[in-house]
């Protein structure tokens, strides 16, 4: 039984093939292990809006218009923004300054890689 996966949800090791799924007998989790294969690959990276992997000092390019708070005009998409600071454990995960803005933060969701 060496090919048996452990279960994601709960961690049990009492798990089974079932077609292309994987299933715990204990929690009765589904799940596809070649997706989840994939999730642990990209665990800890930030990724843009394609699902290219941002590094420190990148530059990239706003995709869709930003509302900005007391600001009368949006971050409108196709601003470049260069030299990125990554912020991985924050939900705006990304530091950088805006001409006409200044410094802020935006979600790596919102651009893509220059």
């Amino acid at each position: 039984m060496s090919d048996t996966l452990v279960c994601p949800k709960c961690g049990s090791e009492f798990t089974y093939p079932s077609d292309n799924m994987m299933v715990c007998s204990q929690c009765f989790h589904e799940w596809n292990p070649e997706e989840a294969a994939s999730e642990i690959d990209n665990a800890g990276k930030i990724l843009d809006a394609n699902g290219n992997e941002l590094h420190d000092g990148d530059s990239v390019v706003v995709v869709k218009d930003l509302p900005v708070k007391g600001a009368p005009k949006p971050v409108k998409a196709g601003t470049k923004v260069k030299n990125i600071r990554l912020r991985p454990e924050s939900d705006h995960n990304i530091d950088c300054k805006i001409d006409g803005f200044g410094s802020m933060a935006l979600k790596s969701e919102f651009v893509k890689k220059a």
